[in-house]
């Protein structure tokens, strides 16, 4: 297959360190383009390419070193985004899984409480999902709406899988 100049982009794994540094930037670039257009998956793939960049970057870090820390702050929002994409994917145990890795290093990351109380929501974890949404409010009160409307669903959900519930169990005890 011939390619227009400048259009080849060589895989992570074939890229020198300064390589992958370089073209991070231009991978997450894409990825946002890629989710605005609504190509979701594919998103997710250019996050998870720039995330290995810097992993495979940072695993020649002393953890806890200050070259280790900035790249590990680069990675949190693209991993972020990564998540974003897991929700609309509605891989939720994935989404839960990395933003409480992020949280166990920023405890104060809004945006890793709100998508994770999303996920806990989405597969039933009531108290867990009210929990992530609290510590939201609790760093963030001007995202009440958001949080309430949140909230909202959440309960709207609990009340009809309460009615089906009842509909499915109706008279399984009184034979």
């Amino acid at each position: 297959q011939v390619e227009p100049p400048g259009s080849y982009q060589q895989d992570p794994w074939a890229m020198t360190d300064e390589e992958k540094l370089q073209a991070v930037p231009q991978i997450h670039k894409e990825g946002n383009e890629l989710y605005r257009q609504g190509k979701v998956p594919e998103a997710a793939a250019k996050y998870y390419d720039a995330i290995a960049c810097l992993k495979n970057l940072q695993m020649k870090e002393q953890p806890g070193s200050p070259d280790w820390i900035e790249l590990d702050q680069k990675i949190t929002p693209l991993l972020l985004n990564y998540c974003q994409c897991k929700l609309q994917c509605e891989e939720y145990y994935e989404v839960l899984d990395h933003c409480s890795s992020i949280l166990n290093k920023y405890e104060d990351n809004v945006k890793a409480y709100f998508k994770r109380g999303k996920a806990h929501a989405a597969v039933w974890n009531v108290a867990e999902a009210q929990a992530d949404f609290a510590k939201v409010l609790a760093l963030d009160p001007s995202l009440r709406p958001v949080v309430s409307k949140e909230l909202r669903s959440l309960e709207a959900r609990l009340r009809e899988k309460d009615a089906e519930d009842k509909i499915r169990f109706k008279g399984i005890f009184s034979q």
